[in-house]
């Protein structure tokens, strides 16, 4: 084992602080107690790594970026990129057998690439966290309009700041202290259930319900609102951050057999987020709203599907603040320099202030955010990152660090470097434009806005 494995495979026992399992709740590659997956299993991991809140967003971001057509013709050229990216990660991950998205940065571009990609990663969780809680309101409403009525918020124990932070206070913050998150898996599969009851309840109301749907687009208001289906598509696909531990925790770790799983898991993604953008925009055209159940009547079958989302949404929460947690527990130890027994003394009162913190913060932000295409069009810019900056990267040091040699192999070496200096190159022009839009439009107020909650 050379001299940088063993720093990696330190540096991923550090940051599990003894749990056993990755950020992302997964075995690790070194892990002998842990569970090896087939190829087919792991299709689940992924589907439910990448199937879940963009899901929502997807038909009104249809409409402002120009109707269906241009709309899957800019993901489609996206999704060139996100697989390549995928199979970056997967071919640089094999050099030191890294079993999470954070080691395999540390393994190739050192400690401070590997901090600042823990940084961005906390910031995403923690965006994303955000959004779940403003989903979980969002159902609350539709619910009690349904079983009580439109005056619902003249109670002040039904109104929308209320019902999001009690249940979230009973339900989601005691849950959010634990160090390991295996208990999750279970729910975490009925989610997958959940979201894809979402996607035929959409289609089948397309079919069988007469709808008076608003204006339909076939091509931008401006040329520029092309962008805005891109945060939207990048939130969406982003499972890059799950997909190196789903992969090692392969029965068969090689990059033929999880191409398989890939090929498999991004097809049902593919259907699934097209089929609903495409027949809900249909349904109700620019009168969509940035939730689509929101434009939903609020009749049984849609109130199964905010029932399940809402319980969903409160199961994943504690899965992306773990993550987010530990990446900055990362930074923490890092910037303090703390020695091997402070980590292990110390991680208990850090995993609680951090939890505290973070949970208060992001419930804060959910009751003052509107919506959640607001959240998602900044992340969408970080979810870039992810997708094109790192693994372009690391790409480009594989290069540099002579992995691939010009005189072994010119082809694949000029290849490698191409595509890694297009990835950052396009990775950075894909953040700044759709952040500097996405801050543009809130400031203006350009965002298509839901319907005001009467709380």
């Amino acid at each position: 084992m050379s001299t940088e494995e063993t720093r990696s495979n330190e540096s991923f026992e550090t940051r599990s602080n003894g749990s056993g399992t990755s950020g992302h709740g997964y075995g690790t590659y070194n892990d002998p107690h842990s569970v090896r997956s087939s190829w087919y299993a792991s299709v689940f991991l992924v589907v439910n790594a990448a199937l879940g809140a963009g899901l929502l967003n997807f038909p009104a971001a249809y409409d402002q970026s120009g109707g269906i057509w241009i709309a899957i013709g800019i993901q489609a050229i996206l999704m060139v990129f996100i697989v390549v990216a995928m199979m970056i990660l997967l071919y640089c991950s094999d050099i030191h057998q890294s079993a999470t998205y954070q080691d395999v940065i540390y393994s190739l571009c050192g400690k401070k690439m590997q901090m600042t990609c823990a940084a961005t990663v906390a910031l995403y969780c923690f965006g994303t966290c955000v959004t779940f809680f403003i989903i979980i309101a969002d159902q609350w409403d539709k619910f009690l309009t349904f079983a009580y009525g439109p005056s619902y918020c003249l109670h002040w124990y039904m109104t929308r700041q209320f019902t999001l932070v009690l249940t979230c206070l009973l339900l989601v913050l005691p849950i959010c202290f634990s160090r390991r998150i295996d208990f999750l898996k279970y729910p975490s599969a009925v989610g997958v259930v959940v979201v894809i009851y979402v996607v035929i309840l959409v289609t089948v109301k397309y079919f069988v319900e007469s709808s008076n749907p608003g204006p339909i687009k076939t091509k931008p208001t401006h040329w520029t609102d092309i962008f805005i289906v891109v945060p939207v598509i990048c939130f969406a696909y982003q499972c890059h951050l799950s997909i190196v531990p789903i992969y090692a925790c392969m029965r068969k770790r090689t990059i033929t057999e999880f191409s398989k799983t890939l090929s498999v898991a991004l097809i049902l993604c593919i259907f699934s987020y097209t089929g609903t953008a495409s027949f809900g925009y249909l349904t109700f055209g620019s009168d969509v709203k940035q939730d689509i159940l929101e434009s939903y009547k609020p009749t049984p079958d849609v109130l199964v599907a905010v029932i399940g989302l809402a319980a969903k949404m409160y199961t994943t929460y504690p899965i992306l603040m773990f993550v987010g947690r530990s990446a900055l527990d990362n930074i923490y130890v890092y910037v303090f320099k703390l020695s091997p027994e402070d980590i292990a003394q110390k991680e208990n009162s850090r995993r609680i202030v951090m939890t505290i913190l973070w949970f208060g913060v992001s419930l804060l932000l959910a009751v003052i955010v509107p919506n959640i295409g607001v959240v998602i069009a900044l992340l969408g810019g970080l979810a870039a990152v992810f997708v094109f900056i790192f693994p372009g990267h690391c790409l480009l040091k594989l290069v540099i660090r002579g992995y691939i040699t010009r005189e072994e192999a010119p082809f694949k070496y000029y290849s490698f470097l191409i595509f890694s200096i297009l990835f950052i190159i396009l990775g950075a022009f894909i953040f700044g434009v759709i952040t500097t839009q996405a801050i543009m439009n809130n400031v203006q107020g350009s965002h298509k806005q839901i319907t005001p909650s009467q709380c």
